[in-house]
């Protein structure tokens, strides 16, 4: 297979990630309109096609990861005998997604995870969540201190303000700001900020904290180097340096220079604090030529004369210096004071100062007292794209102009240069600066007011911060609370977001454009006073599915089903979500609740596709109209139609209605009602099995009964199973009810048998496999199953439409403790025929809708005819169920069907009245 002609810069990289973070995986990605086979060792290789689908024996071994960006798949990473590392598809998520896309927004796309500024998470009740390391290196703590622990507790522990605290307090409660600047107990001060942070299901804040000790130095630097003639450094007899300026340290360097904290000047030749032991006139900031003038002038001044000298820096310009004498205790010179004044030119001036500046890493603009810059740092020309060598002298906005640098709010919208003067001063604004290469830089601009000394104008300090990585870190965060993970479609917080702003932006009222391209006067149109309509849709039997096919395809078909969603809500200027595992929600503009469900089930009727095998799929449909005026209810109106839907059976309907709503909450009371009896032990008060006989149509023998629950409400009466055991089957219920059924039914067997004297009478009762397939649900039953002459069991025939070992499993597990095995409801609807031969059955019963049809309709009588011809070739025995007519058993005992049940027989009974019935045959 021939190598991939693609970029090759990316192939290094997609190689290099695999080989640190996924070395034994393979990777497909589509790259442009190519599909590429990767792995960390050998060639890289084109696959033919340009669509990604997996080989099938990825699907059926080892494991597989889908990449996804916003609905689109990106790659798949499979790994034979290893688990895929969660790392290695976020780094290949994120480089996929940059090589898909081109200009600035790649750099867009490419979000950093990893805050290289000290961040923290903090909960809605004001605990540490998560911290960045440089946070712990910033306050001194380990993450032991700090994570899960109270803010307050832990703030006050490291000693900062009362006032933070309680700023982070209402940042916490939903309030963006910035925090005041703080002294740390070791000298180094602080500055931060705090944005309010919703997830799905949390809320807190996000702190992001700075330190900007070296600005406080700076400010104190700068206003010595250009203030009028002050001490600037002790020297010893040695020239030794015992006390010095920080001005004067930061240009000397620490291998010369004291850290400056006294005053310069304090102090004695005997009692000062020691300095360095090497001279000053060795520093490197100063060249050959100027070491040897200051040398001779501390030289001089040693000797008793009085001087001044300017000396030549290494870096060009010059800094003028006075030394003078200064006695010992014997009066003789045994150290000297050095004084410092800049000379009036600006080359100079700026020479010295742009070193020291350079010195701090800092990004930083000089402003004189017109608004002329006149030092730029080599980390804002950086910052800013600028060659500054020549453009000090100019004004602010000027230079802005010449170099095409452009100003824009956080937001985007376009900003003015404002007066700094008319400003209040200090002060902190962040900018979205636009660089003459197309590049977006937020930048946070702190304006200080720099005291030049003496009878000068103040000038201006600006310094910039960028905190391009910090923002879009956050926006990430903001993306990741409103989407999914898996599909990149909306989540369920995020669809309400995009519901209210779509609806008040958009809706059929504001004049926008119809997205949708539908008239605004057509069946589609949702009136008025509507603004489209929200659907809720779930995978029917996804559960079943998913085990069958493997969580890898079921992730598949939700992708593919997220996809063509996505491509409908489009083009119809809405949007759709995942609200959670195989449920999705679709927002449609301008088009009515019937309309729309119409075309979700016309685009979803087409099968779909896992490796080369296609799916079918049904999908149960809930829809609401949108109301202007509430656009999120829609969403919980088209949740209770879901609901309804699904009660109703596979691939069904529903469009809401007000009574639907009052349904949904007499469903709570009945699960809370059910939850009562079953907890209370009451089930015995409430709950009652009724026993419809079946009885061979053969010799009219009595074969045995089907238990039968019955629910009496003392509020709402008798309950039907198909209205409350649905609403059991969503939680645990359903299994303290089959455990209560199967202690009853073995009771009213036992009656039965003895006051009958029938010692081979069985009872059934009718159990579902998905509560089967629940954690706990078979240990919990089959025990009760062990008692000699077990239940029959009944399934259901849609329930054995997979073939799955796990459903094989569990049916051997039941017949091994005695039990036979029945298909219930089979003949109409979905029902399997393969079924039949895959698992342990005794008998098939019959739907009651077949019956139902007999003896008049002849197609029934073939298809009845047919399915007993087949159950008895396979040696499986056929009861007819909903027996109402004695013409119907006479045609079922004709077309051979071995039993009957039905009101022709008999009503369902008590057990007392069952054990009279039996007597009276």
């Amino acid at each position: 297979m021939a190598a991939a002609p693609t970029d090759p810069a990316l192939q290094i990289a997609l190689r290099d990630l695999m080989r640190a973070h996924a070395p034994q995986a393979t990777l497909l990605a589509s790259v442009g309109q190519q599909v590429l086979n990767i792995q960390a060792e050998g060639p890289l290789t084109e696959v033919p096609g340009a669509e990604l689908i997996p080989p099938d024996d990825w699907l059926e071994r080892g494991d597989l990861a889908w990449i996804t960006r916003d609905g689109a798949l990106l790659g798949l990473l499979w790994c034979e005998e290893h688990p895929i590392p969660g790392h290695a598809v976020q780094v290949l998520t994120l480089l996929l997604t940059a090589a898909s896309t081109q200009g600035a927004s790649r750099e867009a796309d490419m979000l950093i995870t990893q805050l290289p500024v000290a961040t923290a998470w903090l909960s809605a009740e004001l605990t540490f969540r998560q911290v960045s390391r440089t946070f712990l290196e910033l306050f001194g703590l380990s993450e032991a201190q700090v994570v899960g622990q109270s803010v307050p507790e832990v703030l006050r522990g490291a000693g900062l303000s009362e006032g933070l605290i309680r700023q982070l307090e209402g940042a916490a409660a939903g309030k963006s700001l910035r925090t005041g600047d703080e002294r740390l107990p070791g000298g180094r001060w602080v500055r931060g900020e705090v944005k309010p942070y919703f997830g799905g299901a949390s809320a807190g804040a996000l702190w992001s904290v700075q330190d900007v000790s070296a600005e406080y130095a700076r400010g104190r630097e700068v206003s010595a180097l250009l203030g009028g003639e002050v001490p600037l450094a002790v020297v010893g007899s040695g020239g030794e340096v015992q006390r010095a300026s920080r001005g004067l340290s930061a240009l000397l360097g620490s291998s010369v220079a004291e850290s400056a904290d006294a005053p310069a000047g304090a102090g004695s030749a005997g009692g000062g604090q020691a300095g360095s032991s090497a001279p000053i006139w060795s520093a490197g900031c100063f060249s050959p030529e100027g070491q040897a003038a200051l040398e001779a002038l501390i030289g001089s001044a040693l000797g008793g004369q009085a001087g001044r000298a300017d000396v030549a820096l290494s870096a060009g310009g010059r800094l003028s210096l006075a030394a003078r004498p200064a006695p010992g205790e014997a009066g003789e010179p045994d150290w000297v004071v050095l004084e410092g004044t800049l000379p009036g030119q600006g080359a100079e001036q700026g020479a010295i100062v742009s070193q020291m500046l350079n010195l701090s890493e800092a990004a930083t603009v000089l402003l004189d007292a017109q608004g002329r810059t006149q030092l730029i740092s080599e980390q804002a020309a950086n910052l800013l794209g600028l060659d500054a060598a020549n453009l000090t002298g100019l004004s602010l906005a000027r230079l802005m102009e010449q170099v095409g640098l452009r100003l824009h709010t956080p937001q985007g919208e376009p900003l003015q240069m404002p007066n700094l003067r008319s400003l209040p001063l200090p002060l902190t604004r962040e900018v979205l600066l636009l660089l003459p290469n197309g590049t977006a830089r937020h930048v946070e601009v702190r304006i200080s007011e720099m005291e030049t000394g003496g009878a000068k104008k103040s000038g201006l300090l600006l310094s910039l911060r960028d905190i391009t990585t910090l923002r879009r870190t956050q926006a990430k965060l903001k993306h990741d609370a409103a989407h999914d993970a898996l599909t990149g479609l909306l989540n369920r917080s995020g669809l309400r977001g995009a519901l209210s702003a779509l609806t008040s932006r958009g809706g059929p009222e504001s004049g926008g454009a119809d997205l949708g391209g539908a008239d605004s006067g057509s069946a589609e149109s949702g009136g008025a006073e509507s603004g489209g309509m929200v659907a809720c849709l779930d995978i029917d039997g996804f559960g079943a599915l998913n085990a069958a096919l493997s969580r890898t395809a079921g992730d598949l078909l939700l992708i593919q089903v997220a996809a063509r969603l996505n491509d409908l809500a489009s083009l119809h200027g809405g949007r759709a979500a995942r609200m959670a595992d195989d449920t999705f929600a679709v927002y449609l503009r301008d088009v009515s609740a019937e309309i729309g469900a119409q075309k979700i089930q016309a685009l979803l009727r087409e099968p779909l596709r896992t490796g080369r095998r296609l799916v079918p799929v049904t999908f149960s449909l809930g829809a609401a109209a949108v109301q202007l005026s509430s656009p999120e209810v829609a969403l919980a109106d088209a949740e209770v139609a879901l609901l309804h839907a699904k009660r109703q059976g596979r691939a069904s309907l529903a469009i809401f209605q007000p009574g639907l709503r009052d349904e949904q909450a007499q469903n709570f009371q009945l699960e809370e009602s059910l939850r009562a009896v079953l907890t209370a032990g009451e089930a015995q008060e409430q709950f009652s099995l009724l026993y419809q006989p079946s009885v061979s149509l053969k010799d009219g023998r009595v074969l045995g009964a089907e238990a039968l629950l019955r629910w009496t409400h003392p509020e709402f009466g008798n309950v039907s199973p198909a209205r409350f055991l649905p609403i059991a089957s969503r939680s645990e219920l359903i299994t303290a009810i089959s455990e209560w059924v199967v202690r009853e039914a073995s009771r009213g067997r036992v009656q039965v048998r003895e006051a009958s004297g029938l010692k081979d009478w069985r009872t059934s009762i009718n159990l579902s496999l998905e509560e089967l397939r629940r954690e706990g649900g078979v240990e919990r039953l089959l025990p009760l199953m062990s008692k000699p002459g077990a239940l029959d069991i009944e399934v259901s025939a849609g329930s054995l439409l997979h073939h799955s070992e796990e459903t094989l499993g569990l049916l051997e597990a039941l017949r091994s403790k005695g039990s036979r095995l029945l298909v219930d409801d089979f003949g109409d609807g979905a029902s399997s025929l393969t079924a039949l031969t895959q698992f342990p059955l005794s008998g098939v019963k019959l739907h009651p809708t077949l019956t139902a049809r007999l003896p008049d309709d002849q197609k029934t009588i073939k298809l009845v005819q047919g399915t007993v011809g087949l159950a008895h070739s396979l040696g499986l025995s056929v009861t007819a169920v909903g027996v109402e007519t004695y013409a119907q058993l006479d045609i079922l005992r004709d077309l051979g069907c071995n039993a009957a049940q039905g009101f022709a027989l008999t009503p369902p009974l008590t057990a007392p009245d069952l054990v009279t019935w039996l007597q009276n045959r």
